[in-house]
């Protein structure tokens, strides 16, 4: 796992600092929480299914809030009505890093949009 910031969010991580398991638990911990705070402000009042919410979540961890919150997932949710299965669908879109496609990607985002569908727990 890496961490960019320590638990705080402030402190950087730096070369040769290292974690206890429970402290990078709750480290992890507390990055999800952030990105969970953030996603609810963009997301706002759409309702979401558990499954839903899990796959957007693990998206949202992987690329940072701030794209997940500017993604066409988030512009499908907010459709009138919301374009629950299309939000879904643009979850495989993030499987590019540094420009290239990367079959690691491929296969969370699939992951991640059958969570999303409800075809996976």
């Amino acid at each position: 796992m890496l961490f960019r910031s320590h638990a705080d969010g402030k402190t950087p991580v730096k070369a040769g600092d290292t974690l206890s398991p429970d402290r990078a638990l709750l480290t992890l911990g507390a990055h999800v929480a952030r990105t969970e705070a953030a996603m609810r402000a963009c997301i706002g009042d759409v309702p979401l299914a558990q499954h839903e919410w899990d796959a957007y979540v693990s998206l949202a961890y992987n690329i940072g809030a701030a794209a997940f919150c500017h993604s066409g997932v988030v512009r499908a949710l907010h459709a009138t009505p919301p374009d629950y299965a299309g939000a879904c669908a643009k979850i495989k879109r993030w499987v590019y890093a540094g420009g290239k496609k990367m079959p690691g990607l491929v296969k969370r985002r699939e992951a991640e949009y059958r969570l999303c569908m409800g075809e996976a727990s």
